[in-house]
């Protein structure tokens, strides 16, 4: 079997659409600048509308222009919001195909570096066995809310993000910022469970971050093993992870300020194994982006243009 696979070779069956990692990442470098941003969207717009196109996710472009990626990345899910079902839906579906992710990736660090030692292979193999039954239990949440799998297009982002040739930068990407991220996602989704009374959301999503804390743990562990005697090493690692980090902020919208969409889970992470040092190094990394008022105002303008031209374009049509 084939070592250090390319994320385009993940093998998905024909219910799956694959999207463009393009507009999953770019949030991530952009300016503190509108029209910088309805520059940037306007130009993925027709990448954004294709990758979308039968899958449930049209409805959100239909209603939002390329400006549903801004809304649903930046703003909190509201069950009483315009589409804020498909919204949670989307976030649900995003969950699953990113458990898929972390099985991948916890399955490729078990395969890819076969002169690891033992015990990395045995919490690898562990933590594989845990992302198998997180993918069935939010298989389970997805039908639970109405959805289904391949309802949405999946991107690569996260597995082509973690999934470095090294391994204290595998599992630094992995499981220090994919699985780090999932402790600021799930928490923020018992959040979204309490307030809505879903007893079953609350339980089952309660029950996979208390995995999550474990494969971080397994990451802090393993970064400082392969890396001891070689603070070179260490160094090296640990700019990956932030790098990582950076992407997984998506322009502030997982971060620690105010306006955050998804707050930092200090309490889960700080369980976990990460130190407040790290923790207030993630917040500043992850709080440098556009801020919630300027990616309202872009969303706003990207919305206007999307209804003008379709506008335009259904007179054109019954002119002809």
């Amino acid at each position: 079997m084939k070592r250090f696979i390319d994320p385009n070779e993940l093998a998905r069956d024909s219910r799956f659409v694959r999207q463009d990692n393009a507009q999953s990442t770019v949030l991530a470098a952009m300016p503190d600048d509108v029209d910088v941003i309805v520059n940037a969207f306007e130009q993925f717009s027709p990448m954004i509308e294709e990758s979308v196109r039968g899958t449930a996710a049209q409805s959100l472009f239909d209603a939002y222009g390329p400006a549903f990626a801004l809304t649903v990345i930046n703003e909190p899910i509201d069950p009483d919001a315009p589409e804020g079902l498909t919204r949670l839906l989307l976030r649900m579906h995003g969950i699953f195909v990113g458990e898929m992710q972390a099985l991948e990736g916890a399955a490729r660090s078990l395969w890819d570096f076969p002169d690891t030692p033992w015990e990395f292979k045995m919490n690898m193999a562990r933590q594989c066995w845990d992302e198998a039954r997180h993918i069935q239990i939010f298989e389970k949440l997805l039908v639970h809310l109405g959805g289904y799998v391949g309802m949405f297009p999946e991107s690569t982002f996260l597995f082509e993000a973690a999934c470095s040739d090294d391994p204290a930068m595998r599992v630094a990407g992995v499981n220090r910022g994919l699985e780090g991220l999932a402790c600021d996602v799930f928490r923020d989704m018992i959040r979204y469970a309490e307030k809505t009374g879903d007893e079953k959301m609350r339980q089952a999503v309660d029950y996979v971050l208390a995995d999550e804390l474990t494969h971080v743990r397994f990451g802090s562990e393993w970064v400082r093993e392969f890396t001891k005697d070689d603070p070179e090493y260490l160094k090296r690692t640990q700019d990956y992870r932030r790098a990582v980090d950076k992407q997984f902020s998506f322009g502030g919208a997982r971060s620690d300020r105010e306006d955050a969409a998804i707050p930092i889970a200090w309490e889960d992470r700080l369980e976990a194994g990460f130190t407040e040092e790290e923790l207030t190094e993630l917040a500043n990394l992850s709080g440098d982006g556009p801020s919630k008022k300027t990616l309202t105002a872009a969303a706003k303008i990207l919305r206007e243009r999307h209804f003008e031209k379709r506008t335009a374009n259904a007179e054109t049509g019954a002119q002809s």
